[in-house]
């Protein structure tokens, strides 16, 4: 599975060395200089961890951390503050304004890989899974295919991240704006009722195995996928 992850470092040589660490340990990586131009990346994709310096020009990386974790599309985006800075009070006010973890420069790329792969697990994510099981239903990003038993599915592409993404988001309820910025991207402009369409579509394919009630809908709100009674 090809995690992204927005890198948003203003020193040139930095932001290079970040982008090819994280290239070489697997990552699907973008990258920007402030702030403002880390928005825009945010607007066009979403990404599943944000590498964040502190010390920005213009708004700072920790302000735009804090006003990110303010929106309801962003409150769940990891972010990992990576500063020159490290007094204790430093790292509490990183972690107090939503941040997921700190790193102090300078820091080894093996201990960068391993936070960012910690964080996405603790986040609901695995970053180091090929296949995602639930109970006999198995999700295989490399062969991107999904089964039941030895049944494969036929779902289209679109389904597919539909359902990674329910599958490492399990139990939590998710709005159709919320389904669509993190399966379609914000970049995509698409009616909220696409989602039920492909909703629908699920329901249909997961019945044939009695398992339609695994996509549930929460009425006034969206969807969650759930194998708990």
């Amino acid at each position: 599975m090809l995690f992204k992850i927005l890198v948003v470092e203003d020193e040139d040589a930095i932001r290079g060395m970040l982008m090819v660490v994280l290239q070489q340990a697997g990552f699907d990586v973008k990258a920007a200089a402030d702030a403002e131009k880390a928005q825009k990346c945010l607007e066009q994709e979403m990404p599943d961890l944000i590498l964040l310096d502190w010390m920005l020009p213009g708004i700072s990386g920790v302000e735009w951390a804090r006003r990110l974790k303010k929106e309801t599309a962003y409150m769940e985006l990891p972010i990992i503050l990576l500063t020159a800075r490290g007094e204790e009070e430093d790292k509490v006010r990183g972690l107090e304004i939503g941040a997921d973890d700190y790193m102090t420069k300078p820091f080894s790329p093996k201990e960068l890989v391993a936070r960012i792969r910690a964080v996405l697990r603790r986040s609901g994510k695995n970053a180091d899974a090929v296949q995602i099981a639930v109970g006999d239903m198995v999700l295989d990003t490399d062969q991107h295919k999904l089964s039941i038993g030895n049944q494969l599915l036929d779902v289209s592409p679109t389904e597919f991240r539909l359902m990674q993404f329910f599958l490492t988001h399990p139990d939590k309820v998710y709005s159709r704006t919320q389904l669509l910025d993190q399966v379609w991207g914000r970049s995509v402009y698409i009616e909220e009722r696409t989602v039920d369409v492909h909703i629908r579509r699920l329901r249909k394919i997961l019945g044939e195995y009695g398992r339609e009630d695994w996509v549930q809908t929460v009425r006034g709100f969206g969807y969650r996928f759930s194998v708990l009674n």
